[in-house]
């Protein structure tokens, strides 16, 4: 049996790449295409494996494996690094986004080689695509990397493997294999570039910001991984167990994290960040504004959980209610992108550590905090929270950071037209493309798209709301300029929408990084 969703799912992730291939077309153009192509032929066999169980990995069944969408993005956000940086002739970066559309091939067609050695009986035509593709990839990685790229590329990979088969034993049913490579795929590369820029560390070269970024990201995830091994032998739920807990947190963030940070950018991280925050009176400002809104986020949280009874255990928030954290999310972002999109990178590093750690407490069930989070998000919870963890939080922070995390600031000069609302990604795709398109889909949509919940009038309103959007960022941020890319603007927003309605994986990730590679290009 056909299915119309993923079917309908892959022709706009085929016109995306299309899309990007008319603007940009070189060597590069004809791997991502074959890619595409045999990503689309392998995701049915994922999810063959995924229906019958013969996955290796416990993934989540509540969607497809989502290979395809995700397979594309780290290569055409190389592809699109590439040309940026070319245009405004840093040829590092140029040569830098060379290696991560290239590591990104490879990280996927790992993943599709996987999903080919564990089908049963062998689907010959599939391998047959997928060795033309390889083929292609491999000639095309001979002729355009250095010796020193093609290690780096085998570094990002070896770091994948490792990383996913412990990640995924780890925490069963928390990702689709799309979804795995989007996360594992993005921390490989931070921890490789950590690695190299400590063996490479001279004179504090770089934005703190960005060594800030990549050490919290490493450290969150060793930290995740010391403590589920330790409390796979201890009981997580003794006050012993927790004064350990936070005892061992503090000795390894004190002791190795940020004395590593310290190294890196050659300054006491405190000092750096106290100078950071009182440069300026705006930036105040902008804290004690971001402090009122996490007091009404937690508002909203006691609120909902008061109203419930303990003859309404099961009772879920309605989609209006969890779009509450939706704009919420878009009042704190778009201040900080228009008045220091420098302190919002900042901030927002902060703030994923913050949700990490509490996600942590939550899932070991530390104490006095541990059960008591358990009980009030228990609430916000949907389909797609079908593991251990509570992740939909966490994906609509990082929907909402990875385009200010990931804006071109050292290719910024040649940034024009459409290319100047990158830092807006999230906020148009996330903040208000999804929100809308699910309240008003679910209060007056009628026409449903095949296969799906969704449905026509929510998209149609979700394009609508993100032109509004746009008009209004043009009005109160002069850093954005629009003389023309009117076309391609609404042609993105429109792909990114119809992308958000056929997908099954996590739409606060997928979005803003496919607006932000169809904007940048």
């Amino acid at each position: 049996m056909v299915n119309k969703q993923l079917l309908a799912e892959s022709l706009v992730v085929f016109c995306i790449v299309l899309s990007i291939h008319t603007i940009v077309w070189d060597r590069f153009s004809w791997c991502a295409l074959a890619l595409a192509v045999q990503a689309f032929y392998v995701q049915h066999k994922w999810d063959r494996l995924l229906q019958s169980g013969g996955a290796v990995f416990q993934y989540r069944s509540s969607a497809n494996s989502g290979l395809l969408p995700a397979s594309m993005i780290i290569p055409l956000m190389g592809i699109v690094m590439r040309e940026r940086c070319k245009v405004s002739g840093n040829v590092y970066f140029e040569r830098y986004g060379v290696v991560v559309s290239a590591t990104g091939m490879a990280l996927a067609y790992f993943l599709s080689i996987i999903a080919l050695g564990i089908t049963k009986p062998v689907p010959k035509n599939t391998c047959i695509v997928s060795g033309a593709a390889g083929s292609a990839i491999l000639y095309t990685m001979k002729n355009s990397l250095a010796v020193s790229e093609v290690i780096e590329v085998l570094e990002v990979l070896l770091i994948f493997v490792y990383l996913s088969m412990i990640v995924l034993y780890l925490l069963p049913r928390c990702f689709t294999p799309g979804e795995a490579l989007i996360v594992l795929g993005g921390l490989s590369f931070a921890l490789n570039q950590l690695i190299k820029r400590s063996l490479n560390s001279i004179g504090g070269k770089g934005d703190p910001a960005d060594y800030l970024l990549l050490v919290t990201l490493v450290a969150l995830v060793l930290l995740g991984i010391i403590f589920s091994a330790l409390f796979f032998f201890m009981d997580s739920t003794t006050w012993t167990s927790s004064l350990f807990f936070y005892m061992m947190t503090a000795v390894l963030g004190l002791g190795i994290f940020v004395p590593w940070l310290q190294y890196l950018i050659k300054r006491h991280p405190l000092f750096w960040l106290v100078e950071f925050l009182v440069q300026s009176s705006t930036r105040l400002y902008l804290l004690g504004y971001w402090v009122m809104l996490v007091m009404a986020a937690c508002a909203v949280v006691l609120y909902q959980n008061s109203k419930r009874t303990p003859d309404l255990k099961k009772l879920q928030a309605s989609t209006m209610t969890r779009k509450y954290f939706h704009f919420l999310a878009v009042a704190t972002y778009i201040p900080g992108i228009i008045y220091d999109t420098q302190l919002l990178f900042v901030a927002s590093v902060a703030c994923v550590a913050v949700f990490v750690l509490l996600e942590f407490v939550r899932y070991f069930r530390i104490r006095p905090l541990g059960q008591t989070l358990r009980n009030l998000l228990t609430l916000f919870l949907d389909e797609r929270d079908s593991g251990p963890l509570i992740l939909t939080h966490i994906y609509l922070l990082l929907g909402m950071s990875l385009p200010v995390w990931l804006f071109p600031r050292l290719c910024a000069s040649s940034l024009s037209s459409p290319s100047t609302l990158l830092p807006y990604c999230g906020v148009l795709a996330v903040g208000v493309g999804d929100t809308i398109a699910s309240v008003f889909g679910s209060i007056m949509g009628e026409i449903k798209w095949p296969g799906t919940k969704k449905t026509f009038e929510g998209t149609m309103m979700s394009i609508f709301a993100q032109i509004i959007a746009v008009a209004l960022i043009l009005i109160f941020d002069a850093n954005v300029n629009m003389n023309s890319g009117y076309g391609w603007l609404l042609g993105s927003i429109a792909l990114v929408s119809l992308l958000e309605a056929f997908t099954t994986q996590i739409d606060n990730l997928l979005l803003p990084l496919y607006l932000h590679i169809l904007l940048m290009i």
